[in-house]
Formats: structure tokens, sequence, C-alpha cells
């Protein structure tokens, strides 16, 4: 049965098929993932070397520009070199050796529940759902602009899903809300519909003070010493820093925060064509980021991000889930290794335009490398489609399911005399089958990965149930999850406390006209 065919009615029987069986998915541990083996060194010793020095010539003399007073004024009075009529600023070695020496290896990222606490850094993986897109589709309504009913529902998803640990994320932009009031709507459904590890957009002053003083509520009245709130920073590639991305890094800094300093680098396009170009550039601007946020505040929590990957030079289009955007993925770690620094990927990323055998392939070609390599954050690893434009509520599901799996595989196997069962291998000799054997019968339903999504019957019992594929089924998954949702408990006078910040802010923030 094709998706394009299916009637209305026909996927309303497939989900009340769905809702009498049970949800492997939500049966994964919620832990944080630890990677147990080493990471893949992309880079040898000397390549590792000569991408540093590179970079380090790049900050000295090339430069960067910082397109913010405060920003220029705090590199000055470190002592860089600062052309403030041209916002321009030349970073030497010594002072940015200086500030990386204060950035933590790792934090505690504080979830409101404490069970949800992420820790980032070390061996450690963690795992957020997309961000950032315009459009929101799924089978049954298809493509189309976001507005806060997608939202909160992508919201409830992320919070039962145990494989991501991220809640608040700005999944889909609420376009039915107004441009001034949204950062607030969207925090609010973010600390009362979950209760994980929050993010919310660093863009300008604005923004994140409101962020800042709305998870000070929402955690009791006083922000815990670890961070409970940050975002990533994007870097204007080539070689800049926008003023909105500075206010957010410093007003996220300056309050203990949670920067994620990320260059957004097509290479070919955002700098020159070759990956270690790219790469040379990627470090230096990402290094740049993170000394800024420790001459704003010794010791706040800083990750070191990479999102590079090359230009489609046929359309002019970034080109994910390259076997290029592996290398940069697999460099950049390593680079931040070398800098004792927290490492942030980006799992599902393609320019699929359906939860398809493309978007299947080009996502593994990015959740592979952030594995082997050792990411610490792994952000846009569920739902992402059409190059960061649009997110699939079905493909959220196929890549939670990856996920599951990826922390499945890092767990690894025991080797010890139950597992070894040769008693087992003894008493059914040659021939023969160890279906009914004891050591089997008490492991059979724990021993596999219990996978949610994969049909592996045979052709007739497959088409029989409705000949469904995988975009299909996870349709009736998250839609079964949806009708299983609970909203997480909360304290109602802190609920009170923060819907009337938001009814104030609002009333505030639209008649000041800040934003347009």
């Amino acid at each position: 049965m094709n998706t394009a065919s299916q009637t209305p009615r026909q996927m309303r029987r497939l989900e009340r098929r769905e809702k009498r069986t049970s949800l492997p998915l939500l049966q994964h541990s919620a832990a944080v993932p630890v990677n147990p083996w080493p990471p893949v060194a992309l880079l040898s010793t000397d390549e590792l070397q000569a991408l540093h020095a590179a970079s380090l010539r790049i900050l000295r003399e090339v430069g960067l520009r910082f397109l913010d007073a405060e920003a220029l004024q705090l590199w000055q009075a470190a002592g860089a070199r600062v052309d403030h009529a041209r916002s321009h600023v030349w970073i030497e070695e010594e002072l940015l050796q200086q500030c990386l020496a204060t950035a933590p290896q790792e934090f505690v990222w504080r979830a409101r529940n404490p069970q949800r606490n992420i820790r980032v850094g070390g061996n450690a993986i963690a795992f957020g759902p997309s961000g950032g897109m315009v459009y929101v589709t799924d089978l049954e309504r298809g493509r189309r602009v976001g507005d806060s009913a997608d939202y909160e529902n992508l919201l409830r998803l992320t919070h039962m899903l145990p494989m991501l640990h991220f809640g608040n994320w700005e999944q889909v932009t609420a376009q039915d809300e107004p441009v001034s009031t949204r950062h607030l709507r969207r925090l609010y459904s973010g600390f009362t519909l979950s209760d994980k590890a929050m993010l919310e957009g660093a863009q300008g002053r604005i923004i994140t003070a409101d962020a800042v003083e709305m998870a000070r509520i929402a955690f009791g009245g006083t922000l815990p010493a670890e961070p409970v709130i940050g975002d990533v920073i994007n870097v204007n590639s080539p070689l800049t820093y926008d003023d909105r991305m500075l206010g957010g890094l410093i007003t996220y800094a300056r309050a203990g925060q949670v920067c994620i300093i990320t260059p957004f680098i097509l290479a070919g396009a955002m700098s020159p064509i070759s990956i270690a170009a790219a790469l040379a550039q990627q470090n230096a601007e990402a290094l740049a980021g993170i000394a800024l946020t420790q001459l704003v505040r010794p010791g706040a929590p800083v990750v070191y991000g990479g999102f590079t990957t090359n230009t489609d030079m046929r359309s002019g289009s970034p080109a994910f889930g390259t076997p290029e955007g592996a290398w940069a993925l697999l460099a950049g770690a390593q680079l931040a290794r070398h800098y004792r620094l927290p490492y942030r990927g980006s799992g599902s990323l393609t320019s699929s335009k359906l939860a398809d055998a493309q978007g299947a392939t080009e996502t593994m070609w990015n959740l592979w490398p952030c594995v082997l390599g050792h990411a610490n954050l792994v952000m846009h690893a569920a739902g992402w489609l059409e190059g960061g434009l649009t997110v699939s509520f079905e493909k959220l599901m196929i890549d939670a399911e990856q996920l599951a799996m990826f922390a499945h595989f890092m767990r690894g196997f025991p080797i010890d005399d139950s597992s070894l069962a040769l008693e087992s291998i003894a008493a059914v000799g040659p021939g023969g089958h160890h279906f009914g054997t004891a050591h089997t019968q008490a492991r059979f339903d724990s021993e596999f990965f219990a996978t949610a999504l994969a049909d592996r019957t045979g052709y007739d019992s497959w088409q029989a149930g409705g000949a469904r594929d995988t975009a299909q089924r996870a349709h009736g998954m998250w839609r079964q999850l949806l009708a299983q949702y609970s909203e997480p408990p909360m304290d109602p006078a802190l609920r009170e406390e923060l819907r009337a910040y938001v009814a104030r802010r609002s009333i505030e923030l639209r008649d000041a006209q800040l934003f347009t």
C-alpha cells in the first residue's frame, strides 16, 4: 500500500491496530550512553598540529569581525588587537591559551527532573532533537508552515522518547505566534510539557535574558550552580560573529549557562573548497568564540561545535550525509579533544525531502561519525529533513529507533560463563535447534534489541498486515505516543509564576516593538 494512496479511513484503522500493540521504543534506557571504545583518530599527530597552526595563523593574521561593542571592549581589555571602526579583532596564541585554560572539560547540564540531568563531556554522548525548522510534515497533513500545535506535539514526543535527552528546542517555528513573544510561549511550553534539559534560542540579549529569568523561576527562584539552559551560537562564516549571536553568547556566558559555539561552514562557499581549509577556518572561528565566553566569565560551560560539510557544486546547496561531512565530524571531534573541550556534532542531517532511503543513508553518514568520534552532544539527532527546513514526525520516530540502537550497541555484550552457554551447546549437540532450551527461554525477550519499526515477517504476512512501509509504521507510532502522553508534574505556584512572567513580558515586548 503506497503512502499516497492511503485514505484517512485506512490510516485510522492502522492506528487502531497500532494501539493494540506495545511500544518497544519506550522500553529503552533513558540514561545518556557512555562510549566504551577509544575514539577514532582520523588525523595523524602531524596533521592535527598543521590544522592547529593554520588556525592560529588565521586568528593572528586575518582576524575575525565581532559586530558588538561590548565584545570588542572585552577583547581590548584582555589585550587583543582591536580595530573598533571595522569591528575587527586579531588574537594572539598566548591570549587564546589563557582563555582555553579556564573552559571546563565537562559539566552537568541540569534538568527540571534531576533524574534527567546530562553529563556533557568525557565519553558521554547525549542526543537532542532537530531545531530551527520552518516547516513540518507528516503523512496525513503533508508539508506545512509550523504552528504552536505542531511545536507542542513535537515537544511531547521528545519528552516521551527515552533516547532523546533534551526537551525544549525550537523544533519548528510557531508561525502563529507574534515574533516579539514567540520565545516566551515556546519556553513556557518547554518547562511545563517536559522536565528534560532545556535549550532556548540565543538570538540577542532580550531572548536570552528572558530565558535565564524563566529558568530561574522554573528551578524554584534560584539558578543552580550547574547550567540549566543554553543554546547554539552560530558563527556567520566566514570569520564573523554578528550582534545577535554575540548578545546571546555574552548573556548566557555571564549567567553561567551553556554556549555551544558552532561555525556553519559549507566548503566551497563559506570557506575554500578543500576540507583541510574548511577545518582550519572552523577551528579558528570556534576557538575565538570559546575564548570570548571565558573573557565574559572564566569557567563558563562551553562546547566546541562543528557543522562543516561540503557544498553541492551542481546546485550550490548544502550537501549533507557525505564522506566529506563525515571527515569534518571526525576531525572536529579530534580537535575538540586536543583542546580538552566537549564536542557537539549533528546526527540526522539529510537533504532528502521525505523519510526515505536517501534520508536514512545520509543520516547514517552523520550518526556513525558522531559515535565513532565521541561527540558529546549530538544536536539535530532526530527528525531533520530538507536541509534543515523541515521536521518530519515520521522521521523523528525512525531516527529515534536508530539512536536507541546506537545506545544498545554501545552497551556491548558480556562474555562470561552464563553468556557462553557451554552446557546448552553440549545439551543440543550437533544438529537440532536452541529455540526450546532453558538458556534461550530465559533470555528470549531481553537478549536482542527489540525493534519498533522494522518489519521482519515474511512477504505474505507483511502484505496481510497492510503492506506498510517504514514511514507508515512510524506514523502510527507517533500518533500512539501522543495518545499516551501525560504532562510531567510541576509545582502549581511555579507554573503560575511562569505564566505571569510570560503575560507581563508579552505586553512589555509588544509595546516596545523591539522585534520586527
